[in-house]
């Protein structure tokens, strides 16, 4: 197993940032050619998701109704105030698997790799395993 990792810089509380042309590239520079990648985001308030890419109004729309569906609240106990943040990335979860092919990410036609922020802005880091 081959390991890489590189860090972005998200600029609002909750956003879905694409970084499938960012994986392309590490993708280029470490000569990774078949097999499959897992994309981790080592973060509690973070996490990665696969959903489509050709029009932006889909991330906008699911960022909406994350925070629709987990408002920051009140009742919640945990001192640094990012439950909600907690909850988002639990939702989303911190990995998923691509496979690679020919050094390209294999998506489908409509398919992009986004960052889940839900605790930012923050710089992060996204960790990539290919095997």
């Amino acid at each position: 197993m081959q390991t890489a990792e590189f860090e972005l810089r998200t600029t609002r509380r909750t956003e879905l940032q694409p970084i499938t042309a960012a994986i392309a590239e590490l993708l280029r520079h470490q000569a990774w050619q078949n097999g499959v990648l897992t994309v981790f985001v080592p973060h509690t308030t973070a996490g990665v998701t696969i959903n489509e890419n050709a029009d932006p109004d889909v991330a906008r729309d699911m960022t909406l109704l994350l925070d629709e569906l987990v408002p920051d609240s009140p009742r919640f106990r945990h001192a640094e105030g990012n439950s909600d943040a907690h909850i988002k990335a639990t939702l989303c979860g911190s990995s998923v698997q691509v496979i690679v092919r020919a050094g390209k990410p294999w998506l489908g036609a409509w398919q992009g790799i986004y960052f889940c922020e839900f605790d930012g802005p923050r710089t992060r880091t996204v960790r990539l395993a290919f095997s």
